[in-house]
């Protein structure tokens, strides 16, 4: 296990208490670093094309991790996990916000995390019917991540939600 938490440094003042983090931005096409139990995801500036750099990524990362180093010290905190830092516990949303939860825990999270990326809900309005999302590590910014916004997860929300939703949103801070 990389970390105990999701880890989010959208620049190098962000990564301050990550070693990893710090080291990958000395990377001149670094531009953003997503932290995750088992993954690190890494989003490039397009100077350089992936095919260029993915060797010598993944063996810093490797050598970075097998050397022992620490990934994140423990005085970080996550910056943006879990439903837009707000202490919302579960017993203070609606049955509707809890379903869309366990959606997107149980069908949506495995998939996206197997692409580098992470879901995280922040809020559902149940007079619009919209649902609010974070997309986080390769999630944020892809091009394909609205399309799988609308044709996968909207959808699926939809199927097993009927009638309660009525578009999903994502909401990057």
């Amino acid at each position: 296990k990389l970390v105990a938490s999701d880890f989010e440094f959208k620049n190098i003042e962000e990564a301050k208490n990550s070693p990893l983090a710090n080291e990958l931005y000395q990377f001149p096409f670094v531009k953003e670093i997503y932290i995750s139990e088992n993954y690190v995801s890494i989003t490039k500036f397009d100077i350089v094309e992936w095919s260029d750099v993915t060797v010598e990524i993944r063996s810093f990362i490797k050598q970075f991790i097998a050397d022992g180093n620490t990934v994140v010290t423990a005085t970080e905190t996550p910056k943006t996990t879990e439903r837009n830092n707000v202490s919302t516990t579960e017993t203070d949303l609606d049955d509707v916000s809890k379903q869309i939860i366990g959606i997107l825990d149980e069908y949506i999270r495995p998939a996206v995390a197997a692409d580098g990326g992470n879901i995280a809900f922040d809020s559902y309005n149940p007079e619009t019917q919209v649902v609010n999302v974070i997309l986080q590590g390769a999630c944020s910014g892809c091009p394909s991540s609205t399309i799988t916004l609308k044709n996968g997860i909207e959808n699926m929300l939809k199927q097993l939600i009927p009638g309660k939703i009525e578009e999903v949103v994502a909401v990057n801070y």
